[in-house]
């Protein structure tokens, strides 16, 4: 794992935990909300990347959405194939109801995050 995948891992795993517990409690879309946020801390990290768009095929099979699964076995290869060579659009939120190649506007707290976690990356 990349020294960045190491430093923004505590940032991505607290939106995923935030996911499991809004999915829990009921509200679907507010979990892909974190999901999405993950998605973009995240995806300069092959890891993390594939990671949370393999969470997003989970809770697109949970939900019966097949838009979603289709989507996101698409961007699952994608994103191994793609993110070493930085061949990801930046700030994209990563699921199918958005181009898998528009790059997207970064929230200024996010774009925090990232820097930090690349400054000692």
């Amino acid at each position: 794992m990349s020294k960045f995948a190491k430093n923004i891992a505590p940032y991505i795993t607290e939106e995923l935990a935030k996911s499991e517990e809004t999915l829990r409690l009921g509200d679907p879309a507010k979990a892909f909300m974190h999901l999405e946020n993950a998605h973009i801390l995240g995806q300069e990290s092959t890891y993390w990347h594939v990671k949370v768009h393999y969470l997003m095929l989970l809770w697109g099979l949970k939900q019966g959405n097949s838009k979603e699964v289709f989507g996101q076995v698409i961007r699952i290869i994608g994103a191994a194939l793609l993110t070493s060579i930085k061949g990801v659009p930046v700030g994209n939120t990563g699921g199918s109801n958005v181009s898998p190649i528009t790059p997207m506007p970064i929230k200024p707290e996010q774009a925090e995050i990232i820097a930090k976690a690349k400054e000692n990356a």
